[in-house]
């Protein structure tokens, strides 16, 4: 039973990891939106190249999808709203695995869409759907550590005294 409790040498580091998780994950959706916000039907081609989702549900998600990206990145990256905020994350990310694993087992041949453009490949181009599954799957578990150890360091919510698990912790130490 001793051997399930966290060690006591790494309580200190919980929220210093926390806020690397934060950090990464916001700047990775922020970058995500940020490339995909200025040509919205590229957004728009991305999503329908799946066909999971019928048109009438696909254009406005390929409109949505890239704002969203960026507010969720934006909570995480200055720590306000932590926990919501990561959980949303953690959400698109299994959407996306799902996504762009759905694709690999219907035998489409598309770029994932996750960074700008998105769509049909071209002749010479090979999909990238193992590497896609693994770093979103990685950005799930930077996500749900950080619903589990919410909010780090340099967080709003710790400075609006919405802190998290994590600022409980330090007032144990």
């Amino acid at each position: 039973m001793a051997a399930s409790l966290p060690l006591p040498n790494a309580r200190p580091a919980i929220p210093w990891v926390t806020t690397v998780a934060r950090l990464v994950l916001g700047g990775v959706l922020i970058a995500a939106g940020a490339l995909k916000i200025g040509n919205p039907s590229d957004s728009v081609v991305a999503v329908k190249a799946y066909q999971l989702l019928p048109d009438s549900i696909a254009v406005p998600v390929g409109h949505v999808l890239p704002i969203l990206e960026i507010v969720v990145g934006v909570l995480l990256v200055v720590g306000l709203l932590t926990r919501a905020a990561a959980v949303i994350a953690g959400l698109l990310m299994v959407a996306f695995v799902f996504g762009i694993a759905w694709a690999w087992a219907n035998g489409l041949r598309i770029d994932c869409g996750c960074f700008g453009g998105g769509g049909q490949l071209g002749e010479g181009q090979e999909p990238t759907y193992l590497l896609d599954i693994l770093r979103d799957f990685g950005l799930v578990l930077l996500a749900a550590w950080t619903v589990r150890f919410p909010p780090g360091r340099f967080a709003l919510d710790g400075a609006l005294g919405l802190g998290g698990d994590s600022a409980d912790e330090e007032e144990d130490e």
